[in-house]
């Protein structure tokens, strides 16, 4: 899920397919997260930011039957995609879109009920009323999303404005990127992966300094009283579908893009043999991957 301008439409499907894949290896730990939430009482309306192809939708509406989402994201195609899973999974008609670069306009997040037509058009992107408007959302969702705003201060005071009087936030970041190998693979280049990820923070520290932000000080500040904090660890085996490893060569693909210049050319030769599919190197077909990460979800009430 990534609140960032709309960027070209090859960008935007190689990222929704690596959505896709995160929501398929890590929906039993997202489901966990959405069990956990300390609601008071189940939720009407609810608003997902940067949503992207709808992982933390789909999970939320699941988890809260009664309830209609609306989901943000300045990405048309993994706006359409959401929509294509919320059909194929008879949901359609609880799931409002809005096209919205929150970090330029921000959205009515009181807006109509979806079963109306199609939202999912710029011109909603307008500034949310003053006024007490009963269609405010009760539950604010940001998976993933908060470390990508320019000034995400300011967007935390956008949602307590926009929340319902005792409505909760939820924050959802991963540490870090994904680790999918062995700490001394692979054989011929042991510690390959951590050095890839170390040069690629490197790169995007500047563009991204909130990554791995403590956001308990910063909900507070924004008016908001922490309520609950967990971190989850995740390590989850390869299965038999190979979701895992089709998901480690999406991720180590966007990766090699980012650490061209970089890393040493062993280095990016190992790499290249691991992202061969057609290599017996491949990481396709190596049987010690799993995906380990820690996943941190705070729960903030607005009073």
């Amino acid at each position: 899920p990534t609140p960032t301008p709309t960027h070209d439409h090859d960008h935007d499907h190689d990222h929704a397919e690596i959505l896709d894949l995160d929501a398929d290896v890590l929906a039993e730990h997202l489901a966990s997260v959405t069990a956990w939430l300390p609601v008071t009482a189940a939720p009407r309306h609810i608003v997902d930011l940067g949503c992207g192809t709808g992982a933390g939708t789909l999970a939320l509406l699941t988890r809260f039957p009664e309830a209609r989402v609306t989901a943000v994201d300045s990405s048309a195609t993994h706006l359409r995609r959401l929509r294509e899973k919320a059909g194929a999974g008879g949901v359609a008609g609880r799931v409002r879109t809005v096209l919205a670069d929150l970090d330029t306009h921000w959205p009515d997040l009181s807006g109509p009920d979806p079963s109306g037509p199609d939202p999912s058009h710029p011109e909603l992107d307008r500034t949310a009323p003053a006024s007490p408007d009963p269609n405010r959302p009760d539950l604010v969702w940001a998976s993933a999303s908060l470390h990508h705003m320019a000034d995400p201060r300011r967007t935390l005071r956008q949602v307590h404005g926009s929340l319902a009087p005792g409505g909760l936030f939820a924050v959802v970041e991963l540490a870090g990127f994904p680790r999918f190998l062995p700490a001394d693979a692979p054989e011929d280049r042991p510690g390959l992966e951590e050095r890839c990820h170390l040069a690629s923070e490197r790169r995007h520290d500047s563009r991204l300094p909130h990554r791995g932000a403590d956001w308990g000080p910063m909900l507070t500040a924004a008016g908001f009283e922490v309520e609950a904090e967990r971190t989850i660890a995740v390590d989850i085996e390869a299965s038999p579908s190979n979701a895992v490893g089709r998901y480690a060569l999406s991720s180590l693909r966007r990766v090699r893009a980012a650490v061209d210049d970089h890393l040493s050319p062993e280095d990016l030769a190992a790499l290249d043999r691991l992202l061969d599919t057609d290599g017996p190197h491949g990481i396709l077909h190596r049987p010690d991957l799993a995906v380990r990460t820690r996943r941190t979800v705070w729960a903030a009430r607005r009073a």
